[in-house]
């Protein structure tokens, strides 16, 4: 059920969507549909060695195969946006630095560092311990808040977790292959984030229980793209794409790439920012 790809076909534009590690491409459904509501054609693909369920390859390998994933839609359609979510933003962002005809990016919760409120402060260690027996032992189990702000949503989640072992958002505790594997992506990215050229889209929680916004600033700051907009949300926590934001998150993703094409390729006028319900309700009580 979990590991199914998803697939959504459009128009000649398309976008690439691709979840955080360990996760499923259940995980940015709400973004897939929205943006095929919007006429893109939609590929989530189900990475193995990546995603839940299939022992850890490595950071390169997982380059590879999005990469393929990339091609396979570059050969078919005029143009290819990339959105991916924590770790899956760091792999968008490794494909850009090698392939500059993407055409932009949307980057939910970018993760180049673990650093958010809930992260356990022997992270680090895991370097070490990939080199020792304990990576054959150790997982990093998921805990509440499961990087929801949302309680409903949440206790759903918990519910998967503890009878399935795992859930949309993914796995309920992380082997520690996938953990080392996903540093070492990273460092990778973070060394060449000056090579990224396409449109760039951040959007990032204020309050990420995982990676803190500073990642949003490295990356933000760090790519050479002419065109790149940061976005924080107040109302969420790591898991945007099903977050109490979603809407926002899907809208100024599909608002964002149709903005792209348009100044890059032609094509219908750009249109005006969708503001969400739920950002209407967090700005009338800051307000109040």
């Amino acid at each position: 059920m979990f590991q199914t790809d998803i697939h959504y076909q459009g128009g000649p534009n398309a976008v690439l969507l691709l979840p955080g590690l360990c996760s499923t491409p259940l995980e940015m459904r709400y973004v897939a549909k929205a943006l095929q509501r919007d006429g893109y054609t939609v590929s989530v693909p189900y990475i193995a060695g990546y995603g839940l369920g299939t022992p850890c390859t490595d950071w390169r390998a997982w380059i590879k195969a999005a990469r393929a994933e990339y091609l396979k839609l570059k050969q078919t359609h005029a143009t290819v946006s990339l959105c991916g979510l924590c770790i899956g933003a760091t792999l968008c962002l490794a494909i850009a630095q090698e392939e500059p005809s993407v055409t932009s990016l949307s980057l939910l919760s970018v993760t180049l560092m673990y650093d958010g409120w809930t992260i356990p402060w022997y992270y680090p260690l895991i370097d070490f311990g990939y080199h020792t027996p304990l990576r054959h032992i150790y997982k990093y189990k998921e805990t509440s808040p499961f990087g929801l702000k949302n309680e409903s949503l949440r206790a759903r989640i918990e519910k998967s977790m503890s009878q399935h072992a795992a859930s949309e958002i993914g796995a309920a505790a992380l082997p520690l292959p996938h953990l080392y594997h996903a540093r070492r992506l990273a460092s990778h990215v973070r060394r060449n984030l000056h090579r990224v050229t396409a449109d760039c889209l951040v959007i990032h929680a204020v309050d990420d229980d995982t990676s803190s916004p500073h990642n949003a600033r490295i990356v933000h700051e760090g790519v050479s793209s002419a065109h790149k907009q940061k976005y924080l949300l107040a109302e969420s926590y790591h898991i945007v794409t099903m977050d109490n934001e979603r809407e926002v998150v899907a809208d100024e993703t599909r608002r964002f790439f149709r903005d792209s094409i348009q100044r890059q390729h032609g094509g219908a006028a750009p249109e005006a920012r969708i503001i969400s319900k739920a950002l209407l309700r967090a700005n009338r009580q800051r307000g109040a």
